[in-house]
């Protein structure tokens, strides 16, 4: 398989300039139409905070995606339009909720909607490619759209501190682009590339002290990409061991979500209510500055990620090596906060 480097560049390019350059129109967009995150018990804001930033994300990659189109004939196909259908859905439903503040079970809908839309266009998790009992080949559709729903909600639920969706979204791209690469799907590539770029665009404007948020608009979309680009690049290439691989690449999120949902189901609570037991709020209370947390959770992020890759070219000894430097550092952190402490 041949790829285009310089289209992965000009995607990456093009969705960095448009959503640099209309992060300030989408801030201007949110205080408009009174998006607008007030500051709560739970939250990490002092101050009234424009929530509806995550159109300039939106923009980046759809407006790259009409020009890519012109250039790439596989763009061509009904896979194609079901990923852009349901993006646009996922992107509308993000806009009302942030305007109007939906109940969870209406998001919800929303979010199995265009999953709907994106496996009745034919992605889906190559089950049939796995060589699994007959009787499971139709749980191809429940677990794609499990997948997708899961991812989408999963990255919306780590949105708690200034620059984290981004970025995280961010280191999750370019080891997604790495596995695609290696798998043999410039469509996925193209996808992760133009979605990085997106969310480099817009992180100036994000970071801490951040001056504008994507809210559920950019946060779910962020999601909905990265679930369905790793369907497309990650679990056509490397049979059952693309599991642990795609979890890997999308670690931060899946976990922390896991482990809210477990959380709430043992102490009798439903597991859509909000909290402050996500990682990045432990991280704030045990100490750590915002900047501090979100670089750390980068961190962590780029290690998991890079075991992803190292895991897909199976290289064992390269492995080891960094999930050991990973403890070392974390034992580090914890040693240095406790004597500061």
């Amino acid at each position: 398989m041949t790829h285009n480097w310089l289209l992965y560049i000009a995607a990456f390019a093009s969705s960095f300039a448009i959503s640099l350059l209309m992060t300030p129109t989408a801030r201007k967009i949110s205080i408009k139409l009174n998006a607008i995150d007030y500051p709560k018990a739970r939250g990490l804001h002092k101050e009234p905070i424009p929530r509806m930033g995550g159109i300039a994300i939106i923009l980046g990659f759809m407006l790259t995606m009409g020009l890519l189109i012109f250039f790439m004939p596989e763009l061509r196909t009904r896979q194609f339009v079901g990923f852009i259908i349901g993006g646009f859905v996922i992107a509308g439903l993000g806009m009302v909720d942030d305007i109007y503040h939906l109940r969870a079970r209406w998001k919800l809908v929303g979010q199995i909607v265009a999953a709907g839309i994106v496996v009745m266009t034919d992605t889906r998790v190559a089950f049939l490619e796995w060589h699994l009992p007959e009787f499971l080949a139709g749980m191809d559709i429940p677990v794609t759209m499990l997948w997708i729903v899961g991812v989408t909600n999963a990255v919306n639920l780590i949105d708690g501190v200034d620059g984290l969706a981004a970025g995280v979204s961010s280191i999750a791209c370019m080891s997604l682009t790495a596995l695609c690469i290696i798998s043999g799907s410039p469509i996925a590539v193209v996808f992760a590339t133009t979605l990085a770029g997106a969310c480099l665009g817009f992180l100036p404007r994000n970071f801490s002290p951040a001056d504008v948020i994507m809210g559920d608009t950019g946060a779910m979309f962020l999601g909905y990409v990265l679930a369905v680009t790793s369907i497309i690049g990650v679990y056509k290439g490397y049979a059952l061991l693309s599991i642990v691989i795609a979890v890997l690449a999308l670690a931060l999120p899946i976990f922390d979500t896991a482990f809210a949902m477990l959380r709430r189901l043992l102490s009798g609570k439903p597991i859509m209510t909000a909290d402050r037991g996500h990682l990045h709020h432990r991280l704030i209370d045990k100490g750590f500055s915002h900047k501090q947390t979100v670089v750390i959770l980068y961190i962590v992020s780029a290690v998991m990620g890079t075991i992803a890759v190292l895991i897909a070219i199976q290289d064992l000894r390269a492995t080891i090596i960094v999930v050991v430097s990973m403890i070392v550092l974390f034992l580090m952190i914890y040693a240095y906060r406790k004597r500061v402490g």
